[in-house]
């Protein structure tokens, strides 16, 4: 019986790898299932080992929160492997091909299977820009990521700022907008209180306790709030540091500066990817979720933490800001400066008197974007038959 739905072909990562690329390809998956038949090319190579910088590429976690139907054929080095692709999604012949792009590292690879699709399918090559550069880019990279997205005939932007870079290169080409889902996929009936949580992790009832999560490199800018630590410990008695993530810089560096300022034993450090089933324990053990970056475009980490009805603190780059209400569901900053951070802080804690900062985030998440997938996808199809 054949399907009267569209068909759509997304190349992405999905389980069984890691991160906030896979989990929103799933995502991607999960809202357009429904009305649409959806394939994800995934791939049996992501990145080369001697490339990665974490422990490992996997999903090595025990309960699985997203784990969307896939194929596992790109191999991310391999021409042979882009060939196979290419001619396997011409004989599809879907209503559309997805190219999830957040490296400049997959421009050979990406560029390759679309180009030798572009013949057949023409218009019906889009593009989900996550980044348009990488954080720590350079020449080589943006001179990459001109030619990775060369053969897309639209694009589809999660941010301001990314749609404000992609219109520089679009020639004409079409520029949707959606925002990243909000990830609420880690909660749990059984989700632990803010008190036993923080017992679990050594704390006590009456700290503050301020979370960075994530991976740890400069431009997450850790270190500006181990240096805003002190201050904040000055207004703020019982504050204490939770660190959680995996370091892709030397540790050393971050643990010296904890010792150096006198703040080892305010602060806790948990080096290491989390796994889905711990994310909810560091979550809800947290006061403000504070996100001290240097630059960015936009953040999972933010929409995890609205999953848990978390505030956030975030420095005003990129397109971080653009999905926090200030003084309502966070506090915005002003980048680079431990000074900023420490203010943030402190006006946090004065605001939380008087705001509501959960309900405001539960109606800011009830005014997500990524709900309306579908009717987008629809649009963008249609926009092909032009």
């Amino acid at each position: 019986m054949t399907s009267d739905k569209k068909k759509i072909i997304v190349i992405g990562p999905a389980y069984p790898y890691r991160g906030g690329n896979a989990l929103f390809v799933s995502h991607v998956y999960d809202a357009l299932k429904e009305d649409f038949e959806v394939k994800i090319f995934n791939y049996s190579l992501l990145y080369p080992a001697i490339l990665f910088p974490g422990k490992t590429q996997y999903d090595e976690s025990t309960t699985l929160i997203k784990k969307a139907p896939n194929e596992r054929l790109v191999n991310s080095i391999s021409p042979f492997s882009w060939l196979k692709v290419a001619f396997r999604i011409i004989k599809e012949n879907p209503d559309l091909v997805v190219f999830d792009w957040w490296h400049p590292f997959f421009a050979p690879c990406h560029f390759t299977i679309s180009g030798l699709i572009k013949k057949k399918l023409r218009k019906k090559i889009l593009f989900i820009t996550e980044n348009f550069v990488s954080h720590e880019g350079n020449f080589i990279d943006k001179r990459l990521t001109d030619i990775g997205l060369k053969n897309a005939s639209a694009f589809l932007v999660l941010s301001q700022i990314v749609e404000n870079e992609v219109n520089q290169i679009s020639s004409g080409r079409k520029v949707y907008k959606s925002e990243l889902p909000i990830y609420d996929c880690y909660d749990s009936k059984d989700k632990t209180t803010l008190l036993s949580s923080k017992k679990d992790l050594g704390f006590t009832e009456k700290d503050n306790v301020l979370l960075f999560f994530g991976y740890v490199r400069k431009y997450k800018g850790l270190d500006l709030l181990i240096e805003a630590f002190p201050a904040i410990k000055s207004f703020l008695p019982n504050a204490k540091l939770l660190i959680v993530g995996e370091f892709y810089d030397s540790p050393n560096v971050y643990i010296d500066q904890i010792k150096k300022l006198g703040i080892d034993k305010d602060t806790v450090v948990v080096n290491k990817f989390v796994p889905n089933e711990d994310v909810g324990k560091y979550y809800n053990a947290s006061d403000l979720v504070v996100l001290p970056y240097r630059s960015a475009t936009q953040s999972g980490i933010l929409n995890v933490a609205y999953g848990f009805s978390k505030p956030v603190l975030v420095t005003n780059v990129g397109g971080l800001s653009e999905f926090v209400e200030n003084n309502k569901t966070g506090i915005i900053i002003k980048p680079n400066s431990p000074q900023e951070i420490a203010d943030g802080v402190k006006e946090y804690f004065k605001l939380k008197e008087s705001v509501d900062f959960e309900k405001n985030i539960k109606d800011f998440v009830n005014k997500n974007n990524f709900g309306k997938l579908p009717q987008l996808f629809n649009q963008i199809i249609s926009d092909t038959q032009i």
